[in-house]
């Protein structure tokens, strides 16, 4: 099968919205089934005398011919001449829709093809019909532009009821314009015919291609034409304008409800909107107007492959009585294989599987599916990965819920909506989100009231809210050993809960026992590596067991999480001040929440760059406008940092200092450590500035 001449082979897997893109352009020999564009074929592209027809035979000819009109024919008739090649088209297959484009074809009869103008009697006394192009191509301009007239025997034009108000003739002709053989021109020649209808002027480019620029009105449109809203819908649609194609065709769709193929273009305009639902619905409408529709059964099955519904996609792809576009089937045949093995991983526990097959069958193509999406959420979270987890939670594509058949089609056992508020309350149990979490597993038991699984979760996320509670009042009164008991109970029936774990840590560090204290706080940050509330409990538990190392760790974690934590700054500072005392190192004159010393003599200077503890001096002159700014910037970070020392020198009122550092250029900064100075930075901006303070006071 063929897709915009290149082999199936060749195209790979790509996400439907790739799909969506590369329908944008309608290839005249498509012989195969493209489901993924509108009905670019409803197009009816009649020539400028008169409408194309669906010939009943199975070909086509195609025949250049020159007409002239001569004012001595004794007949008067317009006479045909063959020129160069008669082009025969094999018959195609395709549905069978009011205005859709198809082989062009003609009355039967001689008869007939007398009284048609535009067609000619051929050689075995059948009849063709004559394509006035002048690029011989089989194309031609929309049905609708059609003269108000008939083409009289002497060659000319005469309008109904507007003969006595003009004597310019209109004349048929001869190829010297752009359009070419049989175009319509005022008064003889022109280089660019063009047609009036009771609507305006409407002009034609040379070459005009099925698929290309239509022409374009110069009057309004025809809003209670239904033809037209597809055309301009149409338009629209190959030039990505989703919203505006999806307004037409639902308008034509109001006039004219019972036509399958606009709802299989308004299914195309959903497509491009990514309101894939919305989508089904409409594929699932024109299917309903007429059954044996292939186009909408195709476009139907890759919507629902995108959507991760196999089963049903399989029916539809796999239209009885006509092939499968190749690759759509091979997407199919690869997402049921992953999803089936995931499935079996998922059954058995083996989350790291289940989380490598559930990836590999949305890069296969079900790659809008709500239900994968939470797959790989629950996965994660069974993996202890809950923060990645619920970012896939929260990424899961917006989806309306379904509808007829496909509310009844399941996933892992249970219905697909369901599945969702499954995941969800999961994830919100473990975040410590109660309420949330009973919320979803309610909505879950209300979709699919009779799984099991969904029905012991809903009883345990009770049991858990209740055990939470119940904790919680306990610690409040003090009963912190009850109130352990009760946590345990929780956790018992959610071992993945970290605020349960971190509750309970909460409690024990109140009894005394801060090692279990510590246990319980790993657990939780096992599940949520930052989980502030439980890295506080076992930076203070360790604190208490006099491990300095572990709890200056999680403090200075702490201070970067929350740098205008006053508590946290000063907590770091006395375990800072510990961890030195606990290595021996010299520690004297230290207190939390210092203001910038100033310094003026030398040996004041020496002594206070002295401290074991690193020293940041600016050097400044309070003329200067750089120093003035950034002063309080320094006054800030003296907060942030308590265990460093902050010092400031005025250069003009203590030359000796400057000279002594060789200070030329204010605003500069010293960093010194016992006595040394260990860096230099001249006019730092701000960041340069604290990151190098954040640095040493490490």
């Amino acid at each position: 099968m063929s897709h915009q001449g290149k082999p199936t082979s060749e195209l790979g897997l790509e996400t439907l919205s790739d799909r969506l893109r590369n329908t944008l352009s309608y290839d005249e020999e498509d012989n195969g089934i493209n489901g993924n564009k509108p009905d670019f074929r409803e197009l009816d592209l009649g020539s400028p005398v008169s409408p194309l027809r669906t010939r009943a035979g199975g070909l086509t000819a195609t025949t250049t011919t020159t007409a002239t009109s001569s004012s001595s024919s004794s007949s008067g008739s317009v006479s045909g001449r063959s020129t160069a090649g008669i082009h025969l088209n094999p018959p195609r297959k395709s549905d069978s829709h009011s205005g859709e484009l198809s082989s062009c074809s003609v009355e039967s009869s001689p008869s007939a093809a007398r009284n048609k103008p535009g067609h000619t009697l051929n050689a075995s006394g059948g009849t063709h019909q004559l394509i006035y192009s002048g690029g011989g191509s089989v194309n031609s301009p929309a049905v609708n532009v059609l003269p108000t007239g008939n083409i009289c025997r002497s060659g000319r034009i005469l309008k109904t009821g507007m003969a006595s108000r003009s004597t310019k003739t209109d004349v048929l002709g001869s190829g010297t314009g752009n359009y070419g053989h049989g175009s319509i021109m005022r008064g003889g020649p022109a280089l660019k015919p063009s047609v009036t209808t009771e609507s305006g002027p409407i002009n034609y480019s040379r070459g005009l291609m099925v698929g290309g620029e239509s022409p374009k009105r110069m009057g309004t449109c025809n809003n209670n034409d239904p033809e037209e809203l597809k055309r301009i819908g149409n338009e629209n649609y190959k030039k990505g304008n989703f919203a505006e194609a999806l307004s037409f065709y639902s308008k034509a769709i109001s006039i004219s409800p019972g036509n399958a193929p606009y709802h299989f273009n308004r299914a195309a305009a959903l497509m491009g909107l990514r309101r894939l639902a919305e989508a089904v619905q409409e594929c699932e409408e024109a299917i309903r107007l007429d059954p044996g529709y292939v186009r909408a059964h195709h476009r139907l099955g890759s919507l629902l492959l995108s959507l991760g519904q196999v089963e049903n996609a399989g029916k539809h792809l796999c239209y009885p009585g006509h092939r499968p576009d190749a690759v759509e089937l091979h997407k199919l045949q690869a997402v049921e294989k992953h999803l089936n093995k995931c499935t079996d991983a998922r059954r058995v526990g083996d989350w790291r599987n289940t989380l490598r097959e559930v990836d590999a069958a949305i890069v296969s193509g079900a790659d809008a599916s709500p239900q994968l999406c939470a797959c790989r959420a629950e996965a994660l979270l069974k993996l202890h990965q809950l923060d990645d987890a619920f970012l896939a939670l929260s990424n899961i594509p917006k989806f309306e819920p379904y509808t007829g058949s496909h509310s009844q089609v399941k996933i892992f056992g249970m219905l697909f909506e369901a599945y969702i508020f499954f995941v969800r309350a999961q994830i919100e149990l473990a975040r410590g989100r109660f309420e949330n979490a009973f919320t979803a597993i309610e909505k879950a038991g209300k979709v699919d009231p009779r799984n099991v699984e969904i029905s012991v979760m809903l009883n345990n996320v009770r049991l858990v809210v209740r055990a939470r509670d119940r904790g919680n009042d306990l610690f409040k009164s003090e009963r912190f050993t009850e109130a352990c008991s009760v946590y345990g109970e929780g956790l018992r029936l959610d071992p993945f809960n970290s605020v349960l774990y971190c509750n309970r840590a909460a409690c024990w560090f109140k009894l005394g026992q801060w090692q279990r204290s510590v246990d319980d706080c790993n657990q939780a940050l096992c599940f949520q590596p930052n989980y502030i509330k439980a890295l506080l409990r076992r930076a203070a538990s360790n604190c208490k067991l006099e491990r300095w190392d572990e709890a200056v760790r999680d403090y200075e974690f702490l201070r970067r999480e929350l740098p205008n934590d006053n508590e946290v700054a000063e907590s770091l500072f006395h375990a800072q001040v510990a961890l030195k005392k606990s290595r021996g190192e010299e520690v004297y004159n230290m207190k939390f929440g210092g203001e910038v010393e100033s310094v003026s003599g030398l040996e004041q200077f020496r002594a206070a760059i002295s401290s074991p503890s690193a020293s940041i001096v600016h050097f400044k002159a309070g003329s200067n406008l750089q120093c003035k700014r950034i002063s309080p910037f320094l006054d800030t970070l003296c907060i942030r940092y308590p265990s460093i020392n902050f010092l400031k020198v005025d250069v003009e009122e203590s030359p000796a200092i400057a000279c002594v550092e060789n200070v030329s250029i204010v605003p500069t900064f010293k960093i010194y450590r016992k006595g040394s100075r260990v860096k230099e930075m001249v006019c730092p901006s701000p960041e340069v500035l604290e990151s190098s303070v954040r640095h040493y006071s490490f």
